[in-house]
């Protein structure tokens, strides 16, 4: 299948033979779908607390997160090209005529390129825009009254001035405030200073990035650090990972033969967000929050993400806490039957351990050996969001091929929708996942897990692209918080809708959730 030259460049990405051939065979066979058992609703998989529960977890973050080495974790590689779709359009196929120009002054619709330019100067960027033009000789103000549209979107796209439609997401301005506007990557900052610093006002950030754009991140963290560590009285400790060559996938033509590019090479392409659960692996944490770049609010709408934060956090340290003591009693195998019954169902309630038929019948030692595996994995608790009509995957009781039940975060395409019975199943679901995660990473003697060994090779997704005018199949890995997460003790709680906002157009950030308050 490989001439030398292909052999080579596998090589030189780390990637074995053996594994671009089992990629290959599975554009062949497809991932299977996913099998829905049910939804996980209120009582039935997700939890939803009360106030006093609520109260006593965040008291309970508080008072033992000095113990822990904590880390917030940042997928931030993510392009903001996508958020400038309408923008791009628009200034490749407007030519400035009357006509154009009174269609477009017409738009009222949010997402509308009319209403972007008739509220321009409410974005967080527009004081830099103007700065920008101003060393040109341009004024924004002019510009809008002559209706001159596209010399304000060339220095909003391009390295006229923002260079926005190339930047990543991280760097762009969301929010402003008196002091200035602030970056997608400052508000994790001020977001980890409040409930991610340890007793040594140690706050632990990482960031996955772009080789491309790593430096300009460096360099743009670096000049508002001390700002940051400053106001909250804290030290950060910032590091960056890109994501590995090594985790590209190769892409196939339509018939499933090897992509070639012009000058005969392979394709590979990046292999999706699961590609970043070996960053995170490389990272040897303790307790690891996650949550996409694009998931933020201003300082005025912070109470409530800093509160579920703990809350969520809270549960993760209380129960591997009683699971950590259980892990040891387990191991040292001198258990009364009665503590074996206590074990089973606090795996079973606690923590959606499925436990079979065929459990009741096992000898003592086949219980504590099947109670010790189900129990020594890495755990993750996930906020779930009441379902209001946005995409995204969603919180469900999955079956596996050995017929286990687990509780998974499944998305859209990895469901067989021409299942009447599987499409029932969705149509019954009341929650999406916001990535809102806590993790905990090291087993019950302290040591860092293989997360590795906990991925579902199974759950994988294959979509259609192009390149060069050509039609290709490209392979993503199972997804970061979906099968790369597959094997973990999984908890869902549900979670208020405010701690929701992401920004996937720019004009998202003309929503009130973004806006300052008036």
């Amino acid at each position: 299948m490989f001439a030398k030259k292909d052999l080579k460049q596998i090589d030189a990405k780390g990637i074995s033979p053996e594994t671009v051939q089992r990629q290959v065979e599975r554009f062949k066979t497809g991932f299977p779908f996913i099998r829905l058992s049910a939804s996980a609703v209120p009582g039935k998989g997700l939890l939803s607390l009360d106030e006093k529960e609520v109260k006593e977890l965040e008291t309970l973050f508080d008072e033992s997160k000095d113990d822990y080495e904590i880390l917030k974790f940042v997928p931030a590689s993510g392009a903001a090209s996508r958020m400038f779709k309408k923008l791009f359009a628009f200034r490749q196929a407007c030519s400035g005529t009357p006509a154009e120009i009174d269609q477009l002054e017409k738009e009222n619709e949010l997402q509308s390129v009319g209403y972007f330019f008739k509220n321009l100067q409410r974005f967080a960027f527009f004081p830099v825009l103007s700065e920008a033009l101003h060393k040109d000789g341009l004024d924004v103000e002019t510009l809008r009254q002559r209706k001159d549209y596209n010399i304000i979107l060339d220095y909003i796209l391009t390295d006229k001035g923002l260079n926005y439609g190339v930047l990543p997401k991280a760097m762009l301005h969301f929010h402003l405030y008196p002091d200035g506007p602030r970056r997608a990557f400052e508000e994790h900052l001020v977001e980890a200073a409040n409930y991610a610093v340890d007793k040594a006002g140690l706050a632990r950030v990482h960031f996955t990035v772009s080789p491309e754009h790593q430096q300009e991140f460096e360099e743009a963290m670096e000049a508002v650090r001390e700002k940051y560590e400053h106001r909250f009285d804290v030290r950060f400790e910032i590091n960056f990972s890109q994501q590995k060559a090594s985790t590209d996938t190769v892409a196939v033509d339509m018939n499933n033969a090897l992509f070639r590019k012009k000058d005969d090479s392979l394709l590979f392409r990046p292999g999706g967000h699961g590609a970043l659960i070996e960053n995170m692996n490389d990272l040897k944490g303790e307790v690891i929050f996650v949550k996409n770049i694009d998931n933020i609010v201003p300082d005025r709408l912070r109470h409530t993400t800093y509160l579920f934060k703990k809350v969520i956090g809270g549960l993760l340290l209380q129960l591997q806490s009683i699971t950590f003591d259980y892990l040891d009693k387990l191991d040292d195998g001198n258990l009364s039957d009665g503590e074996l019954e206590e074990i089973k169902i606090f795996a079973q309630e606690q923590l959606n351990v499925f436990i079979p038929v065929a459990y009741d019948g096992y000898g003592k030692m086949e219980k504590i050996d099947f109670l010790f595996n189900r129990l020594n994995r890495p755990m993750r608790v996930a906020g779930m969001v009441k379902n209001e009509g946005e995409p995204g995957g969603g919180p469900f009781w999955v079956v596996n091929e050995d017929d286990e039940l687990s509780l998974q975060i499944v998305e859209s395409s990895q469901i067989d929708f021409e299942d009447a019975q599987q499409k029932e199943i969705v149509s019954q679901s009341t929650h999406f996942n916001p990535v809102d995660l806590v993790c905990g990473v090291r087993n019950y003697l302290g040591e860092p897990f293989d997360l590795a060994d906990f991925v579902d090779p199974q759950t994988g997704f294959i979509s259609l692209k192009s390149m060069d005018g050509r039609d290709l199949k490209a392979q993503e890995l199972p997804g970061l918080w979906n099968g790369a997460m597959a094997d973990w003790i999984t908890l869902f709680v549900e979670t208020p809708i405010i701690t929701f906002n992401p920004v996937k157009t720019i004009n998202d950030l003309l929503r009130p959730q973004h806006q300052p308050e008036r």
